[in-house]
């Protein structure tokens, strides 16, 4: 295994630059998710890694081989690196155990090898039982799991996989999820992970990092994308957060509705106008107005949804701006309530452009 690292990596169609001055450095036998919306650039920047495309400026490389600059690019088959698409690609014709053995084969490995590889993989992927059969007699997270330990068995140095969890149901691809990190754990390649699913990312990464127009909007552990988003874009992608504009007022603080809130995060630009972020579920709601004035901001409710195990309010406050908070299923104030929101200062996020 060897660390990934690409250095302004660009990659231009015409004029258009679809990944545009990217770098990146993945640790060894880390998992890393490139994670956006479609047409972000992860599946380009994926695909430039893989060798697929070339690069229009900067270099890829794997520990110390460069594999790619505008001058010089390795093929795909000489990069030591195994890709499963969102197709998996088994071959219909064979089994599972000749679909995973399929590289080694190419490798020109000798039989008690490959016999040795084969046990070992299928114990690890679960499959044994499955060996025998053919992909068209598999369930969806079968075929992936095939797929993975085909990808896997040929020790590759990198392991890049493109939104390959896409094609199951909501269920399965829960379940696949966790399934991802558990052979990760058991093999630590180094490993990218392309997906426009957040939950994935959450589930399955060391380190997340955020796409946006051909550029990484913020890196970091899935805590802290979640935690301490610092754009806009990246606090509305992650987890759905409430993002408010105000004016900047000093370091921390905000002129909002009518009300100084305190906040955290990006430094606050006195007479600015500035962003905050805060996610419904922490923001308190309550129908008489609390001791603590602090943070705390009159609304009234415009709509509320009962959820079971919770309920899902959107509330209104005073310059038109409509917040939605999440609380408890019990927590029931009828439409057109006049109610107090209380934002915890640690919650509030400022943002940067």
């Amino acid at each position: 295994m060897a660390s990934v690292e690409l250095k302004g990596l660009t990659k231009r169609y015409g004029t258009i630059a679809v990944v545009d001055d990217v770098s990146l450095h993945i640790e060894h036998g880390h998992l890393v998710c490139l994670l956006g919306p479609s047409g972000c650039g992860k599946t380009t920047t994926l695909r430039l890694i893989a060798g697929f495309v070339e690069p229009s400026e900067g270099e890829i490389r794997v520990g110390d081989r460069l594999i790619s600059s505008p001058a010089h690019t390795l093929p795909p088959e000489r990069r030591n690196m195994s890709m499963i698409f969102q197709s998996y690609a088994l071959w219909p014709h064979m089994t599972v155990a000749e679909n995973i053995i399929y590289g080694l084969k190419l490798r020109k490995m000798d039989r008690g090898t490959i016999g040795k590889k084969l046990d070992a993989i299928l114990a690890t992927t679960k499959l044994a039982a499955l060996a025998s059969r053919y992909p068209g007699e598999l369930s969806g997270g079968q075929q992936q799991r095939v797929a993975l330990a085909r990808a896997l068995i040929v020790e590759p140095e990198t392991l890049l996989l493109d939104e390959p969890l896409s094609n199951l149901d909501a269920n399965l691809r829960e379940e696949m999820r966790f399934e991802v990190r558990r052979l990760h754990d058991a093999y630590r390649y180094t490993t990218v992970y392309v997906t426009h699913d957040q939950s994935e990312a959450m589930t399955t990464a060391d380190l997340i990092c955020v796409m946006n127009l051909g550029k990484i909007e913020q890196s970091g552990s899935p805590e802290e994308i979640y935690d301490r988003p610092r754009s806009e874009f990246v606090a509305r992608f992650i987890g759905s957060s409430n993002v408010i504009k105000g004016q900047g007022r000093d370091g921390g603080r905000v002129d909002f509705a009518g009300v100084v809130l305190r906040c955290t995060g990006e430094k606050v630009v006195a007479d600015a106008s500035t962003a905050v972020s805060i996610r419904p579920h922490d923001i308190a709601i309550a129908a008489q107005a609390p001791q603590a004035t602090d943070n705390v901001v009159p609304a009234t409710v415009v709509r509320q949804v009962f959820l079971g195990g919770s309920r899902d309010y959107m509330v209104e406050v005073k310059d038109g701006t409509q917040l939605r908070v999440v609380t408890a299923a019990e927590d029931n104030i009828p439409q057109g309530s006049a109610v107090w929101l209380t934002l915890p200062p640690e919650r509030c996020r400022a943002l940067s452009g």
